[in-house]
């Protein structure tokens, strides 16, 4: 018999967060409950990329804005009051996570699918990833480029100066599943 399927704000999320506008792709593979909220998907995101939650950050989706909404901001909704049900209800839906307004770092979140949680299991959990995630104000996408770049050749001009900044070496493929994993598991 085929497993029935939990009520929306019950049911897990498979969310693929992709990084955009890098190849090869950096990308985390999450599960969430659709009762989290777009505050606390934030949270989970930042763990599993490796983020250090020190700049702004918004969902978009369409033309709506979501996140935390100030006199100074765009107008936007609240995210601690939207959830992942309520916005991307099932598999194929996707959302634009946006991080760093400076360094403009946008991820897509795409949910691969909705199932039952798994009785035992704690959420959110990190269930898969690829690649190293970009030192935080290395000047987006550009910046990571000259990053890597310089760091795999000792004889670039700004290979010891940046050498120094990330604090000795950085491997762009590295991934700790196992730490970014604990990570995720810390978000409450």
């Amino acid at each position: 018999m085929p497993k029935k399927l939990a009520a929306p704000s019950t049911a897990i999320y498979t969310l693929k967060v992709t990084l955009l506008d890098l190849e090869p792709t950096i990308w985390r593979t999450v599960e969430v409950s659709g009762a989290t909220t777009l505050a606390k998907l934030h949270v989970a995101i930042q763990a599993a990329i490796g983020w250090e939650n020190c700049h702004l950050h918004l969902f978009k989706l369409g033309k709506q804005l979501y996140g935390m909404p100030s006199d100074d901001d765009l107008p936007m909704e609240d995210e601690r009051k939207v959830t992942v049900a309520e916005l991307l209800p099932k598999a194929g839906k996707t959302i634009v996570y946006t991080y760093d307004m400076g360094d403009d770092w946008h991820h897509e979140v795409k949910v691969e699918k909705v199932s039952a949680p798994v009785s035992g299991t704690k959420y959110p959990r990190l269930i898969d990833g690829a690649r190293a995630c970009p030192p935080e104000d290395c000047g987006g996408v550009p910046g990571f480029m000259n990053l890597v770049e310089a760091m795999s050749d000792p004889k670039h001009e700004q290979h010891e100066e940046l050498s120094e900044w990330v604090g000795g070496k950085f491997d762009p493929e590295r991934f700790d599943l196992k730490a970014a994993s604990k990570a995720v598991a810390k978000v409450k």
